[in-house]
């Protein structure tokens, strides 16, 4: 029952990233060196609602015809140390080498589409009968919003 409930408070559907440990020491058990030490997270995205489409006056069809549609999620920390024997030349000196990279926010939103009609509103000067015009098409920019950042040091 406990591995149960453990398993259903750590669901995807409520964290924003899933923490994961890369296992690698059945490569120091077989090849006798030390060998680096990776934590990290799975980002999970998480959709949200798409934007309403706005219409406007003189247009047929609303804009954006496809709505955008933004994705958010956390990138989670990463973590990697890996030992660094004789930095200086003497074994006083060994130290670890680390990297890591703290947990930042990212949000991403869908390209959405732009599509015009080839008929004007209906024109009272033409007998209620709409004019032809240039159709329009065209796409919205996909954006990618977040601050990465990376923390190199020695010890």
């Amino acid at each position: 029952m406990t591995c149960m409930a453990a398993a259903g408070a750590a669901s995807p559907a409520v964290a924003q990233s899933v923490p994961v440990g890369v296992p690698l020491d059945a490569v120091e058990t077989t090849l006798g060196v030390a060998t680096p030490r990776v934590a990290t997270s799975v980002p999970v995205p998480v959709v949200g609602a798409p934007e309403a489409p706005r219409h406007h006056t003189g247009d047929l069809l609303p804009t954006p015809l496809i709505p955008v549609v933004p994705i958010g999620t956390d990138l989670g920390g990463t973590n990697v140390t890996s030992p660094v024997p004789n930095l200086a030349g003497t074994p006083e000196t060994d130290g670890e080498g680390s990297l890591k990279s703290p947990a930042t926010t990212l949000l991403a939103r869908s390209p959405g589409a732009i599509v015009g009609a080839p008929l004007s509103m209906p024109d009272g000067g033409n007998y209620g009968i709409p004019n032809l015009t240039t159709p329009k098409l065209g796409l919205t920019t996909p954006e990618l919003i977040g601050a990465p950042t990376a923390l190199l040091g020695l010890r």
